[in-house]
């Protein structure tokens, strides 16, 4: 299939001032995106896609990295113009969010390191350590306030996985005038007690790296932001997938016998190091944990119920951070939802992995949409399976 390029975009918003959840204000917000495809006449075929925790707006395709954009995104150095997006299976002409049909968006989320605003920046009275705490419906905001400069009337869905399955959830309850369906993929409706276990563990790593300096550091604190992400890779993949691929395996490293599952995990911390900034870690580890649906809307169950378009709510049989059974709670909770699962021995990680399933399910909703014209009907083959 044709394979498309892409240039980073930045977008200055907020002029005035984003007002945060929390009634502190950030005056002015730049966004990082990309888009594909291209918007109608009627800015009503377009299709929002939310990222991970540290992942980033290049979804799909390759992107170029234009000078001046690197300097306003300096994570962006560690990307290679070779590298397609992390999505790249499901978005391109034919592919099934399709470029011909669908102008796709992906936009750097708030409080991360890509080039949209948040803790490496400098800004006035914000900056590292002193950047103000923020919301999903935070990072929700900045995106509505993107699709009005790029004159989005309509979303044919929002869809994403972990952190960007919890900016789906709160589309659908803050604009549900714009919003059709969503697709909310291994996430939470509410952060559990298990998966904040999780993040404060992976906090505690990098506070206790002396370089930390209470977020007040000259130079990353690698040590602690290295084991924070080896942590998180506990919850991201299974048991059996270590077993698979690295049995009792060893490798010669450094003049020492290693375990090839611990060489993994030191590589996979040493790849974070390398792209991303503690600050904005436990920025977007705080946000998560305080995802709670229900807040101020009469508790999670009230909240999803009053959700009224259509879902497509994906859950992964070996996920450890959001099992299955969360997300079938979640889709039992909102009218007219469907569930689907994934097959996987990857575990919560197989949102990007398993291209396969995840075309097939995804692919099936949106035809559903369009033949029905963004509502779900008994013609279409589209059981809920709970």
């Amino acid at each position: 299939m044709e394979q498309i390029t892409n240039h980073t975009h930045i977008a200055s918003l907020f002029d005035q001032g984003l007002k945060l959840e929390n009634g502190q204000i950030l005056p002015g917000i730049q966004v990082a995106y990309e888009t594909y495809g291209r918007l109608n006449d009627a800015g009503d075929n377009a299709i929002l896609v939310c990222h991970a925790l540290t992942g980033d707006a290049h979804a799909a395709g390759y992107t170029r990295l234009d000078a001046d954009i690197c300097q306003k995104i300096p994570f962006y150095r560690s990307k290679k113009e070779t590298d397609t997006g992390w999505w790249d299976g499901l978005i391109g002409p034919g592919k099934t969010m399709d470029t011909n049909r669908y102008f796709i968006i992906s936009s750097n989320i708030l409080g991360s390191c890509y080039g949209t605003t948040g803790p490496v920046q400098v800004i006035k009275g914000f900056t590292g350590a002193n950047f103000p705490a923020i919301s999903i419906r935070d990072m929700v905001k900045v995106q509505k306030a993107l699709l009005e400069q790029l004159e989005v009337s309509q979303l044919v869905t929002v869809i994403g996985g972990s952190l960007g399955g919890m900016q789906a959830l709160e589309w659908a309850l803050m604009f549900p005038e714009i919003v059709c369906s969503i697709i909310p993929i291994a996430t939470a409706a509410a952060h559990t007690p298990w998966a904040i276990s999780y993040s404060h563990l992976m906090r505690q790593a990098i506070y206790m790296d002396p370089v930390f300096n209470d977020g007040h550091y000259d130079v990353q604190p690698e040590n602690g932001l290295s084991l924070a992400r080896q942590i998180g890779m506990l919850s991201y993949r299974t048991s059996n997938s270590f077993e698979k691929r690295f049995g009792r395996n060893k490798q010669f490293i450094n003049g020492k016998n290693v375990f090839e599952a611990e060489s993994y995990l030191t590589y996979q911390g040493e790849k974070l190091v390398n792209r991303f900034d503690a600050n904005c870690l436990l920025t977007l580890l705080n946000a998560m944990d305080e995802h709670d649906v229900g807040h101020g809307r009469g508790g999670v169950q009230k909240a999803l119920s009053s959700i009224q378009c259509p879902a497509l709510c994906l859950g992964i049989d070996s996920d450890l951070l959001y099992p299955a059974q969360e997300q079938r709670e979640i889709s039992s909770a909102i009218p007219g939802a469907h569930y689907r699962e994934i097959s996987s021995i990857y575990g919560h990680d197989a949102f990007l992995i398993e291209f396969k399933q995840l075309n097939h399910f995804i692919h099936e909703f949106l035809d559903c949409l369009a033949i029905n014209k963004f509502h779900i009907s008994e013609t279409c083959d589209l059981e809920n399976e709970i």
